[in-house]
């Protein structure tokens, strides 16, 4: 990376993560807190944790298309304020109507492609990859991070005094974007980060892409309903923010222990099936530890680490298989439908957390996550893992659009190289390569060598 990338690339990172805290902070003390409002119900209870998901899985793919007329930087400003905004409200909410008003309002501000599409503009086709995981890898750290504290904050502060903390976050996000992420150059639809809205109809017909999104949607359901009922059932029993601060912290760390070895185990050891399917299995064993653990909170403690680790390995694995199945030059809109699908799931799951523990408690919740999981084991029993593939996007040029088809065949001719397809409008070709095979030597040589226009 140059030093333009690193920068981009840090201070987008640090936005996300600054961003994410504030929304996985929240998640183990919302429901709790809204049970003591006036007006509460169980469904409201769940809609409290849930209903972000919703204005998230709605507007995010039209906020990137918004920002390729107005600019990234001024929508990301918009959605940051709309999500500071939100944050106000919920802190300010004296009803439970109010409080899932205002975390409808913060998820409104729906910028995750925006950041995404502005990574893009700063980096290069061979380093965005890179750039991506850092990202990815900077969500993953505020979420390890927010779980445990979001229970230690909301004692000191209240749970109004960290809605108003995540606001502040939001602002300090919004003056880190513009104080070290420049304005792009050029603003372009990059094929590998944003969606089209176009396409994803026709992705969603496509079975392996479909059992995907429908295991993102089930993930982060069951994650979702579990801590609407899992806090206010320990709140009932006198286990109060504090204590679940303690419970979740030693969880979590220990849960990274054995995250990655399975994860290098799916990619480079060429078990990604298995690990995949074990996963999925584990999380159903979990539901069962949580609903046979009773009052013991050694036992809960030893169900949420079983599930965390399957959570967490999914969590880094489903990407990585989606961005390896969707078609070369589509591989943006199918995470545009994924994490589309992500959000949809922490929205069903707030709402089937909330009204069946209203109904039954804690193990009717239990009970049908179980079920969940039961339904989802053999949907997905055929994924295909090509842990070999890899896909690779390449600057080719000025190109028209009646030279694409030919150079795309030329580009299927060199070894390893199994999908090509060129965008004529960004000067890029999207590659899939079998990692075996590719020399990405070869495709330098060709590049370099191969007549200057076509």
């Amino acid at each position: 990376m140059n030093s333009l990338e690193r920068r981009a690339t840090g201070a987008l990172a640090a936005v996300y993560a600054l961003r994410m805290f504030g929304l996985f902070a929240l998640v183990p003390v919302l429901a709790p807190h809204a049970a003591t409002l006036p007006g509460a119900t169980p469904l409201l209870l769940g809609l409290a944790v849930g209903a972000y998901g919703l204005t998230q899985a709605l507007l995010q793919i039209p906020f990137g298309a918004l920002s390729d007329r107005l600019g990234r930087r001024p929508v990301i400003t918009f959605g940051l304020l709309v999500f500071a905004a939100g944050s106000l409200l919920t802190g300010a909410a004296d009803s439970a109507p109010m409080l899932v008003a205002g975390r409808a309002l913060q998820g409104a501000g729906a910028v995750a492609a925006t950041l995404m599409a502005l990574l893009a503009d700063h980096t290069r086709e061979q380093q965005r990859t890179r750039a991506m995981a850092i990202v990815g890898m900077s969500i993953g750290a505020a979420y390890l991070v927010a779980l445990p504290a979001g229970p230690a904050l909301a004692t000191l502060l209240g749970v109004d005094g960290l809605l108003y903390l995540i606001a502040a976050l939001a602002l300090a996000a919004l003056v880190l974007l513009w104080a070290t992420v420049p304005a792009p150059a050029a603003r372009l639809r990059h094929a590998d980060t944003q969606a089209r809205p176009r396409e994803i109809a026709a992705l969603l017909r496509r079975p392996e892409l479909l059992r995907l999104d429908l295991s993102v949607l089930a993930l982060h359901a069951l994650m979702t309903a579990v801590f609407v009922a899992l806090p206010l059932e320990l709140a009932a029993q006198g286990v109060g923010a504090g204590a679940q601060a303690r419970l979740y912290l030693p969880v979590v760390l220990l849960s990274v222990l054995p995250m990655f070895p399975l994860i290098l185990l799916a990619e480079r050891g060429g078990r990604m099936r298995e690990v995949f399917l074990g996963c999925v299995l584990l999380l159903g064993l979990a539901q069962g530890g949580l609903l046979l653990a009773g009052h013991t909170l050694l036992v809960v403690g030893a169900g949420l680490l079983a599930f965390f680790v399957a959570f967490n390995v999914l969590e880094a694995v489903l990407p990585s298989l989606i961005s390896r199945l969707a078609p070369v030059a589509h591989k943006g809109s199918a995470l545009g439908a994924y994490s589309t699908s992500q959000f949809l799931g922490a929205f069903l799951g707030g709402v089937l957390g909330g009204t069946v523990h209203g109904w039954g408690g804690l193990a009717a919740v239990l009970a049908v996550n179980a079920l969940i999981v039961a339904l989802w084991l053999p949907a997905v029993w055929r994924v295909q893992a090509p842990t070999h593939l890899r896909t690779r996007s390449v600057t080719v040029g000025p190109v028209s659009a009646a030279a694409a088809p030919a150079l795309a065949s030329q580009l299927l001719g060199l070894r390893g190289v199994t999908e090509a397809e060129i965008v004529a409008a960004e000067g890029v070709a999207y590659l899939k390569v079998d990692a075996r095979q590719f020399d990405p030597a070869v495709l330098d040589a060709y590049l370099r060598e191969r007549p200057a226009a076509g």
